[in-house]
């Protein structure tokens, strides 16, 4: 529920509140809002510009960086890296955690490319590959790059406390695991392997998300990048698996269930989008496949939905008091983590 001035001033007139206590706790809101992502004009300007210039230092680098060879590359992201940190403590001495935390973050995607560029300039680069293919392609050797991203984004981590930095470490995490399948297996890695590899890694992902949703439920949310990355690589390495059997199929959906429930129990969209993409790609082949000549499923399959709809009726009227009993059951942090969240 979003408070505005406009309800407090309805608390005003219903004497709920004082005129000054709907001030000072107008004030208190307005005051921590500011330092909350949201969805307004200025906070997209802060993460345009930062997506900007982050994408142009990873997605959009191109080969004119080549021809400054390895030291050049090195010391202009030395250069680049120490703009962004100073930037960055600019903003948190003035209490813009936004932009700090986007200018902080901007330093640990710059670190494979200095790495890169310290490998070229020492000749220990070991092919011809260039660092645009970093983000497209697997290869072992970006290992180095990926480690040394880590140790700089946790130190950062350490010292600002910005969620926000979050998200390359976890992007990070899931590169390292592919690369370490490559350097385990032999390259090219098996299409299979990495489809295995990204499934499995994804799961971790998540249970180390879960972990620190614990650690940190009653301060800032640290762990939601890693939920984001963690189940994309669940998802599309479970989605990507090739089967022929209906049962398999099946299990899928209940998978994608699952996803839905945990979802909307830890208050996190992204279980529920993924989870709900899946479960319509399983009906949708069997209308396309299974059912694809009977006038009767596209019949069941609105009934289910309309108890679906009847399902959600029902938990509407009783959430409150299930939810009290289904809680008492569980340990006191996860409880902590569930009242904080919703």
């Amino acid at each position: 529920m979003k408070i505005s001035k406009q309800l407090l001033q309805d608390a005003v007139a219903n004497s709920i509140l004082s005129q000054t206590q709907a001030d000072a706790l107008y004030g208190f809101l307005q005051q921590r809002q500011d330092q909350t992502p949201r969805f307004d004009f200025t906070h997209v300007l802060y993460y345009l510009g930062g997506m900007l210039a982050i994408g142009a230092m990873t997605l959009f680098m191109n080969l004119g960086w080549e021809t400054f060879g390895g030291a050049g590359i090195f010391f202009i992201s030395l250069l680049y890296a120490g703009i962004g940190l100073k930037m960055s403590q600019h903003f948190e001495a003035r209490f813009l955690s936004i932009p700090a935390g986007i200018c902080a973050t901007f330093v640990v995607v710059l670190t494979p490319l200095a790495i890169y560029g310290l490998q070229h300039w020492l000749g220990i680069w070991p092919d011809d590959s260039q660092y645009r293919e970093y983000h497209r392609i697997v290869h072992w050797h970006w290992l180095y790059m990926e480690l040394g991203t880590l140790a700089v984004g946790a130190t950062l981590l350490w010292r600002f406390r910005y969620a926000f930095l979050v998200m390359p470490l976890a992007v990070t995490l899931w590169y390292l695991s592919m690369d370490l399948a490559a350097l385990l297996n032999g390259t090219p890695v098996d299409w299979e392997l990495r489809k295995l590899v990204s499934m499995y890694v994804g799961l971790l992902m998540i249970g180390l998300a879960f972990w620190i949703d614990i650690r940190s439920r009653i301060s800032v949310d640290y762990a939601f990048w890693i939920y984001l990355f963690g189940v994309i690589a669940f998802w599309c390495g479970l989605s990507l698996q090739h089967s022929d059997s209906q049962l398999s199929k099946f299990i899928y959906l209940c998978i994608n269930l699952v996803m839905i429930g945990v979802g909307v129990v830890l208050v996190r969209r992204v279980f529920v989008i993924f989870g709900a993409i899946g479960a319509a790609g399983y009906f949708g082949q069997l209308a396309w496949n299974v059912f694809k000549e009977s006038w009767g499923f596209p019949i069941v399959l609105t009934l289910i939905g309309l108890g679906v709809i009847y399902l959600g009726v029902f938990w509407q009227k009783r959430e409150q008091q299930l939810s009290e009993k289904a809680r008492a059951w569980l340990p006191q942090a996860l409880r902590e983590l569930l009242e904080a969240r919703h």
